[in-house]
């Protein structure tokens, strides 16, 4: 591809984030979406879910389960090893520890009905769970072969303030994917920015990934539909391409 990305991670298609009933993946069109993305010389590597596995209730725990069940059936489809699920609140009329204890059985749930795919489900640092502790005692106690972590810094170190350096030595084990990328915080919030012109220890992260023998896709995640105010794709797109490995050496 013109910007040279290997892999692609899908969130939506033109805003449906809904993928598996999307119709480029309908039993009549996912042989010529699966050759088109050959043709392009990449490799479909995540597929985002909505998934949230932090409810309680059994109704809606059901249906994220179902959703992400979906996904990994889709993923196998497609040849994608890795899908995405969030954990994703410590909601306060929840019991954290009880709130927790769902999450781990659910990731065991969707590990068992991944097995036979080749594809892992990994849970993002993201929403309330987002300290090194916490995700390490998630991952330790689903102990799954089919289960892992999609490791995003920012979503920790933005309101941990913990650096790469202790996140990455916590959690290395379990990280299987990566999304990337920078912002300028404030005490008002965040900006995102394209990579290298924020203030966040993007460099920092991306040493420990290299340092630390990392092996899998580094994904910009750049979150257009939730925040129209940055950059257009086609500018923040080849901007990463083109300054990731200044960073990253």
């Amino acid at each position: 591809m013109e910007n040279k990305y290997a892999g692609i991670e899908i969130r939506g298609i033109k805003g449906d984030l809904d993928l598996p009933s999307n119709p480029l993946f309908s039993s009549s069109n996912i042989a010529s979406t699966k050759r088109e993305v050959v043709d392009a010389n990449i490799k479909i590597v995540n597929l985002g879910s909505s998934t949230n596995l932090h409810f309680l209730d059994l109704s809606k725990r059901q249906k994220n389960l179902d959703e992400a069940k979906k996904f990994i059936d889709l993923a196998h489809q497609v040849d994608c090893p890795f899908v995405r699920v969030f954990p994703n609140d410590l909601p306060k009329d929840q019991d954290e520890n009880a709130t927790v204890d769902a999450i781990i059985n659910s990731l065991r749930e969707l590990g068992d009905y991944a097995k036979t795919s080749g594809v892992k489900v990994l849970l993002e640092s993201h929403g309330k769970v987002i300290k090194s502790d916490m995700l390490l005692h998630i991952m330790q106690s689903a102990n799954h072969a089919n289960v892992g972590l999609v490791w995003d810094f920012f979503n920790m170190w933005s309101i941990t303030k913990e650096s790469p350096e202790q996140m990455y030595a916590s959690l290395k084990k379990y990280i299987f994917h990566t999304h990337i990328k920078d912002a300028t915080l404030t005490e008002k919030g965040e900006t995102y920015t394209l990579l290298g012109e924020g203030n966040s220890p993007v460099r920092e992260a991306l040493h420990e990934l290299k340092a630390g023998g990392y092996q899998g896709y580094y994904s910009f995640e750049w979150e257009k539909l939730w925040h129209p105010e940055i950059q257009e794709p086609e500018i923040a797109i080849p901007h990463f391409a083109k300054n990731f490995t200044k960073l990253w050496m």
